[in-house]
């Protein structure tokens, strides 16, 4: 499995339409044979602050994700609301050795 985390920082003023724009997008994720999960969370601290975790079936699923229209649409609505670019990381699983997911 790969996990990634996608930083973002929005503007202040865009918190609300970038939450709804984000869970739209990861409720389509999910929907993704190659998508195991598809978190949003906000950091308490920085609402500003959110990290996306992706979690993806192989190395290939990101790819294929990055093609849909969804993700299409989430990119060009969301563009203007970062207050710096997006930064992600990339992990491997190591436990559990086989979620099932």
């Amino acid at each position: 499995m790969l996990i990634v985390h996608v930083h973002v920082h929005v503007k202040p003023e865009a918190i609300e339409a970038f939450k709804q724009a984000t869970l739209e997008n990861a409720r389509a994720s999910v929907q993704e044979p190659g998508v195991a999960r598809f978190d949003v969370i906000q950091d308490m601290q920085d609402p500003a602050h959110f990290v996306l975790v992706e979690v993806y079936r192989n190395d290939e699923a990101p790819a294929m994700h990055k093609e849909t229209a969804h993700y299409a649409r989430w990119r060009d609505s969301v563009a203007d609301m970062m207050a710096t670019p997006r930064v992600s990381e990339k992990f491997t699983n190591l436990f559990p050795p086989d979620s099932g997911w």
